[in-house]
């Protein structure tokens, strides 16, 4: 069966490092599984993910940001994302669209309705069927990345408390598509809590 699972969460949470984990585990109970993030997983994806993590002398506009990432995940649906949920496989991508309505929205102060009308339309409606967020305080994630280049990492402290934020409630609002993982336990930990929800989404042995 299809499945399309997507790790959440702010900087330094460790959602990129069990999106690899669960993508290994899969592998080896012989499940078809992509692994792909977002912005990027495509040429054109991965030209605009530089262009959005880089440092720039002035300010990027939060519309020009949603518009970019838009993009991105217009592409990544059309190249990778649908045809693989088409052949019934599992993808994990790396952030998807609730990024979009935590960083552009609650982080910048877009408008969160029209935030989700340019989802719907880079996605086609497309959405995850389990959300995993990496949720720990932003001061101890951003202690994990000191001296980023990165230009959401060098937000401010409130900036990613905000994002945090949208996380919670988000979470809260569809808590049977939503996992909420505490990121301070150990790799292991985490990966067991993952692989137990997503064994039982599969029906795959524990």
């Amino acid at each position: 069966m299809g499945l399309f699972i997507t790790f959440e969460g702010g900087e330094g949470s460790g959602k990129s490092t069990q999106a690899r984990l669960l993508h290994k585990r899969l592998e080896r109970n012989h499940v078809q599984a992509i692994l792909t993030r977002e912005p990027g997983g495509t040429s054109l994806g991965d030209e605009i993910r530089r262009l959005l993590k880089k440092k720039r002398e002035s300010a990027v506009a939060p519309e020009a940001e949603l518009f970019l990432f838009a993009a991105s995940r217009a592409q990544l649906v059309a190249d990778l994302i649908r045809p693989a949920l088409d052949r019934n496989a599992v993808i994990i991508c790396d952030r998807f669209t609730y990024s979009a309505v935590v960083y552009q929205g609650f982080g910048r102060g877009l408008d969160i309705p029209s935030v989700n009308t340019v989802n719907r339309m880079a996605t086609g409606g497309i959405e995850p069927d389990l959300a995993i967020l990496m949720d720990m305080p932003p001061e101890q994630g951003l202690g994990r990345k000191p001296n980023s280049n990165d230009r959401f990492e060098s937000e401010s402290l409130s900036f990613h408390r905000r994002v945090r934020d949208g996380y919670l409630e988000m979470a809260s609002a569809e808590p049977n598509r939503w996992l909420l993982v505490d990121a301070s336990l150990t790799r292991s930990q985490i990966a067991t809590i993952v692989w137990d929800r997503v064994s039982s989404l599969l029906r795959l042995p524990g």
